[in-house]
């Protein structure tokens, strides 16, 4: 297998085997191109795997189930095998039904189990399945290499577990009803912890802008945005989720021209902004204890209460320190002050900054 992926000359064999550990995996865009480039091939011969170009080059695919339909279609299927990602469209079956027309165009559309956009902002329009541009022109040029001249194609992607998959994706906050989207760049997916994550995060952006919102709630996940939602009585489609990516969501959205954020999660994520902590992952920066001990300390806090806090487990546990001694809404008044701060120096946004527990008490005066 060929693991160089910067070279566009190079052919990249995805076989079917058992291990899970490759670089880089093929996109559901690669494998709708495979699907229907093996459904028009099934018409004449049965196929095994099938040659794609895609932008980073050619890729061979191998085709889990092809059938002939009849002398002007046929319908193939090709699993996203697996790679060392948490990828949940990994293992997928994804298929192309391909019908044979004399009118020279090449259409397609989705079928079971592919996404239809609801809302604007994305690459593609309310009303159409969600398969974006480039996997779209893929499937187009790889057809028009193999068609009889003259001819065209009725193509209709299809995945027949792409509902329920699609669950475990971002595609309902995204306005994608009942399926998965059919996506790629490049042809290959490499793993999604930072590069491809992020983009589908910012997506969150586009639609709310879309929908005329221009004042957006950004929170670390589904707990933030549920308290989110309870407490500052809030539209869905104006709370982003962020992820652990601060830095790189705000960013997008002062680029994007978003007026205000306001900052709303529990305190365990938040007051890593206050100093100065944009992503914050844990395994790339903690500091919870650091920033809480250090400005109970900065409010006078006397030392046994500061190693109290500092050998705390949780940072509800530190909550309940500071409660006992009356300091939580000093501390968190403070803490939210300086994330405030931060942002605002670093973004040039007008920013609100929310610091909640678990149960959802505001610990700050934002």
């Amino acid at each position: 297998m060929e693991n160089n992926i910067a070279s566009p000359k190079k052919e990249f064999k995805h076989e079917t085997i058992d291990k899970k550990n490759y670089p880089f995996g093929i996109t559901t865009g690669s494998a709708a191109t495979a699907a229907a480039l093996a459904a028009f091939l099934s018409i004449k011969n049965g196929v095994k795997h099938v040659n794609i170009k895609a932008p980073v080059g050619v890729l061979k695919i191998h085709v889990n189930y092809v059938e002939k339909l009849n002398s002007y279609s046929g319908r193939a299927c090709v699993i996203k095998m697996p790679y060392n990602d948490p990828d949940v469209t990994k293992e997928l079956q994804i298929c192309a039904e391909v019908v044979l027309t004399d009118d020279g165009q090449i259409k397609i559309t989705g079928g079971k189990g592919v996404g239809m956009v609801t809302k604007p902002g994305l690459q593609v329009p309310v009303g159409k399945h969600a398969i974006n541009p480039v996997p779209m022109q893929m499937i187009r040029d790889n057809l028009i290499e193999v068609l009889p001249k003259g001819a065209g194609a009725d193509v209709t992607i299809y995945v027949p577990d792409g509902e329920q998959i699609a669950r475990k994706t971002m595609n309902e906050r995204l306005g994608i009803k009942k399926g998965i989207s059919i996506l790629g760049t490049t042809g290959i997916a490499r793993p999604m912890s930072s590069k491809a994550y992020r983009e589908s995060l910012t997506c969150q952006v586009d639609v709310a802008l879309a929908e005329g919102c221009n004042e957006l709630i950004f929170v670390p996940g589904n707990i933030g945005e549920k308290l989110a939602l309870e407490i500052l009585n809030a539209q869905k489609d104006q709370i982003i989720q962020m992820g652990n990516f601060v830095g790189f969501m705000l960013d997008n959205a002062a680029k994007k021209g978003v007026k205000k954020i306001t900052l709303f999660g529990h305190a365990g994520k938040l007051i890593k902004i206050a100093a100065g902590i944009f992503n914050t992952k844990n395994s790339v920066a903690d500091g919870r204890h650091e920033i809480i001990a250090a400005y109970c300390g900065l409010l006078g806090g006397r030392k046994e209460l500061i190693a109290e806090i500092f050998k705390s487990k949780t940072t509800e546990d530190m909550i309940a320190i500071l409660d006992r001694e009356n300091l939580t809404s000093d501390v968190f008044n403070a803490i939210g002050a300086k994330i405030k701060e931060k942002c605002q120096d670093k973004y040039k946004l007008d920013f609100d900054v929310y610091i909640v527990k678990m149960d959802g008490r505001i610990l700050n005066t934002h």
